[in-house]
Order: C-alpha cells, then structure tokens, then sequence
C-alpha cells in the first residue's frame, strides 16, 4: 500500500514537472494557458491576447507553480489563489491572475475572485473574459456603479452585434433586489445607442420590473418602430399589454398580424391572447391557422394540441397531440403525459392511466407515474395508488421529495389529514430540515387546527432557508386569517413581498390584512392586481369580499360567480359565497 501511494505521488509530480515545463516553455512562457488536474472551471472565449511577458524558469516560479495546482487538487483553494495571485504580481503573467479567478470562482470565494479578477484586467486590460468576470463578481456583490464602466466596455466591444450584449443585461442583472436602481443603469448604458432597438428592449425589461409599465411600453414601442418586423419586441409588448389588459393584447397582435401574416410566435401569443379573453371561437380559427400555414410541423401540432388542452378542448387536444406523435416529435412520451392528462380531465381513467403507462424513460417519467397514482385515488383505490408511489425508485432526494409530496397530496384531498401528518414525520426523520417537507408539515398542521406546531416549523424553516418566501407568507397569512398579531403579520408579508414582489398569492395575503385593518381601498387595489396576475378562486373569494364591503355588491357577485364556473368546489369560494347568501 505504501509502495503504491509512493509510486502514484512520483507520477503526479512528473507529470506536474510536464506541466510546468510547457507552462514556462523552458524560458518563456507559451500562449497556451495552464492545464491540471485540478476540478474543471469554466472557460470563456476570450480575444486575441498579446504576448506574455518573458520570464525565466526559476526553481521559485517552478515550486509555486506546483505548490498551487497541488493545492486544487486536494481542494485548498485558499492556498492555491494566493499562491497564483504571488506568481501573477512577481512574473507579470495574467494567466496565472485569470487561473487564480477561476480557481476562487469554482470555490465559490467571491472575495478572492474579485481581487484575482482585478489583477487580471490590470495585466491584460484588452481580455474580456477578464472583464466579463470582473463585471459579473461586481454584480453578484450589487456594486452597480463600479460594474457600469465595464458593461460600457463590453457593450461597445462587441462591433459584429452590438445588441447581443443588451439582449443578455437583464439576464445578468436578474438578482438584484433593487429594480430602480437597474432601471438607471440599463437606462445609462442604452443612452449612447438611440438608435438600436435592442437597448430600447432592455430598458423597457428593467422598467417592468421595476414596475414602470407605461415607461415600459414607450421602450417597447420604440424598438418596434426601429425594427418593425422584431417579433421579440412584438411579443414583449404584446405580454405587457396583457397584464393590464388581455383585450389590448388582442388587439395589438392582430393589428401586427394583418402586415405580417407568418410571424408564427406571434399567432401563437395572439392564441394565447384569445383564450385569455376568453374569445374562444376566434382562438379556434388561429389554432387552424397554424396548422395550416405549417403543416407536417410536430411542434406546431404539440403546441396547438397544449392550448387546445388549456382551453378544455379535449377532442381537439386528443387530435393535434396525436397528429404531434405521427409527425414524429422528438420527445412522444412527453405527448403521452399530456394525452392521459387529456382523458383525465373527461374522467376517462383507464384510458388515462394507460397514457401514463406508456411514459416508460424521460424528463416525463416521474410525473406521469405520479399521475398514474393520482388517477389511481380517483378511482377510489388510494391504497393501490400509495403503493405506486411507494414502488418507485427515486434518482436524488430531489425525487424522492417529489414523490413523499405527492402521497402528502393523496391523503390531503382524502382528507387524511392526520395520515399526512405522520408520512411527513417519518419522512423528516430521514430527511431532516428538508424545506419542502417542513413546509408541507406546517401547511399539514393547520389543517388539523395545530396552529403552534405550524409556527414551529415555519419558523424553523425561516431560520433554514431565509429566502423561502412562502414560509413568511404562510405564517403571515395565518395570522391575518386569525386576525391575530398583525403587525407581525405585516412584517412578515412585507418580508414576502422583498424576496417574490409579483407573487399573486402573496399579495393577495397583503389585501387580505389591509381588509382586516379596515383600509379598504388598498386591499381593493392589491387584490386586483393579485387577481390580474393569477385569476385563482381563493383571490376572488378575497377579492369579492371586499368589493362587498365596499358597496360593489354586483361586482363583488359577478367575479364570485365566474370563479364559481372554473372552480366550483372550491371550499374557500363556497364558504364566502355561503357567507354573504349568494
């Protein structure tokens, strides 16, 4: 054994001296940047370098050398940065600054990171890659103003497309909790290119989220006119006028359309745009429309087959979905999934169960064996369908977090409430301090009028996961719902609203204690825009509430009752309208 070890340590130092020789080319360095059998960190494609400046081989640059791609190796990444960072600054080498970032980024020390990145630029100022890692590692730390000067640069570097690099910004600036202050900076950088539609674009993605609508559409609107045949631009306005309202939507689409007939992405939202106003005949014609202008097309067919599901049209979705299989689309068992869920939906659980069945392999696997259980319970055989689930062979505890959840949810809508309790129970033993299974106990708990131990474990799961949104709300919600403690409750759906500001069901718990403090106008107001968000009957049941109380009694009845029609077992609709005799 030690003979062995012995050997394999002789072998990796050679092969390091290998490694170090063609680093250093015996007197000057090549253009080929360090390899090693350290863990693999992503390379980015980088211009045309300058040369690197001559250095001697010493027996110092060789030992550090090795001392640092030892390091990597045994996971010392510390060591290994500062060692790189010594060598970048005596030799004046940047490879070894970009191979110490690299190093810290893959160790996730974005201390590090930012430092070995300011020495890279500093010693090759015209790479990008050195300034695309100094830019992000400035983001990801939301040092905007000092990451400006960099965008600026790479915006402007690109010559061939100078608007791929605005199409991406947002994407980039994605994680930054303060939206006005990207709006500034998205704003900043477009100022110098007036005239390219895709800095228009991404100002008006950061006005949106940043709640700016109307500046939002004048951005839009404005890339649309420097590129009218633009369908990404179309289709961003298009979704903007949507959430304020699905009729502009509509209208807006079929004006484009009329000059620009084969913009398929386009039809398609137009569809979807229909089916949000509920203009169902219409929707119908453009899904032939479709068909017909891109025959034999199996994404068109399968995209068809979905909205014709959507919108309740089994016979159409059974047809265009099969139509998507003959034509042979590269991924049939996701069809099936959907075909079965077709049939479930007109109760034709046998035949759904045998769609689910066919599902064998795939993305689609694991839930269709989930609806196969489902459909199981529906035909009153919950215990069959628990040993379904139970039979499955989970690849991760991702999975098998799935599949707990899923028989949570069997005994849930049985109302095997206290059953559900204890599989969670069990399950938290193997899996302790598993959000999704300490949220689910909680949520569980209330059910059974077990209020503290609900707190526990939302409170538990705050201190585990401080970014879990729905564990503020929960307990926030709860709360209100209790007319309880509600300036605590405000402070914890605030909380919610920090980390997920366009949640629907989280608004709609704000409305819903704005409504318990009597501020009626503010609940109205939030409640709507939850409810334009996600039409869902608990929101209306909200929503019709307050309406009520503030007089609008017809309209109050009017959205109770169209919520009835989707939902009409809904226990939370039904209790409200039960309530005020409707």
């Amino acid at each position: 054994m030690c003979d062995s070890i012995e050997l394999n340590m002789t072998m990796s130092i050679r092969l390091l001296l290998v490694f170090a020789i063609a680093l250093a080319g015996c007197a000057t360095p090549s253009a080929n940047k360090p390899q090693a059998q350290a863990p693999a960190v992503e390379q980015k494609v980088v211009a045309p370098k300058a040369d690197y400046p001559k250095q001697a081989l010493s027996q110092k640059i060789l030992y550090q050398t090795l001392l640092s791609e030892i390091a990597m190796q045994r996971g010392e990444f510390n060591i290994a940065v500062a060692t790189l960072l010594e060598l970048a600054n005596s030799t004046r080498d940047a490879r070894y600054a970009q191979r110490a970032t690299e190093a810290a980024l893959y160790a996730k020390n974005e201390v590090q990171a930012l430092e070995a990145a300011r020495l890279w630029l500093a010693l090759e100022p015209d790479a990008l890659a050195a300034r695309q890692s100094l830019a992000a590692l400035l983001i990801s730390q939301r040092r905007l103003p000092e990451a400006k000067t960099h965008l600026q640069t790479l915006l402007s570097a690109d010559a061939a497309d100078p608007g791929r690099g605005f199409l991406q910004l947002n994407g980039l600036l994605s994680k930054q909790t303060d939206k006005k202050a990207v709006l500034t900076l998205v704003t900043e950088l477009a100022e110098p290119y007036p005239n390219l539609p895709e800095a228009h674009i991404a100002i008006a993605q950061a006005a949106w989220n940043a709640g700016d609508v109307e500046l939002g559409l004048e951005q839009a609107r404005k890339a649309h006119a420097l590129r009218p045949d633009w369908e990404a631009a179309v289709l961003f306005q298009g979704q903007m006028l949507q959430a304020r309202s699905a009729a502009e939507a509509v209208d807006y689409y079929r004006t484009f359309l009329k000059t620009h007939p084969k913009a398929r992405d386009v039809r398609m939202a137009y569809a979807r745009a229909l089916i949000a106003n509920k203009d169902y005949v219409a929707a119908r014609a453009e899904f032939e429309t479709l068909t017909k202008e891109f025959p034999g097309n199996p994404e068109i067919s399968f995209a068809v087959g979905l909205l014709a599901l959507q919108v309740g049209d089994h016979a159409a979705a059974d047809t265009y979905l099969k139509q998507a299989i003959q034509y042979n689309h590269r991924d049939p068992e996701a069809i099936y999934l959907y075909l079965g869920q077709a049939s479930e939906d007109r109760k034709l659980y046998t035949e759904a169960a045998d769609w689910y069945k066919k599902v064998t392999s795939g993305e689609s696997y694991l839930q269709a064996q989930i609806k196969y259980a489902g459909v199981l319970a529906k035909q009153g055989q919950l215990d069959d369908a628990r040993k379904q689930l139970q039979s499955i062979a989970p690849q991760s505890n991702q999975q098998r977090v799935q599949i707990i959840l899923a028989e949570v949810q069997l005994l849930r809508d049985a109302k095997r409430f206290a059953e559900a309790h204890a599989l969670l129970n069990k399950s938290l033993e193997k899996l302790p301090n598993y959000p999704d299974l300490l949220y689910e106990r909680a949520m569980t708990a209330e059910k059974l009028n077990r209020f503290s131990d609900m707190e526990k474990d939302l409170r538990k799961l705050i201190q585990i996961k401080p970014d879990f949104a729905h564990a503020y709300n929960a307990l926030g919600y709860t709360l209100v719902d209790r007319n309880e403690r509600l300036d605590e409750a405000q402070q914890l759906l605030e909380k919610a609203l920090v980390l997920m500001p366009d949640d629907a069901f989280i608004l709609d718990s704000m409305g819903w204690l704005y409504y318990r403090r009597g501020e009626l106008d503010k609940a109205a107001d939030t409640l709507r825009r939850a409810f334009l968000l996600r039409p869902d009957p608990e929101i209306a049941a909200h929503l019709g509430e307050v309406l009520w109380a503030q007089g609008q009694k017809s309209q109050a009845d009017q959205i109770w009752r169209n919520a009835l029609q989707q939902h009409p077992s809904n226990e939370t609709l039904l209790g409200i309208m039960n309530k005020f005799k409707r």
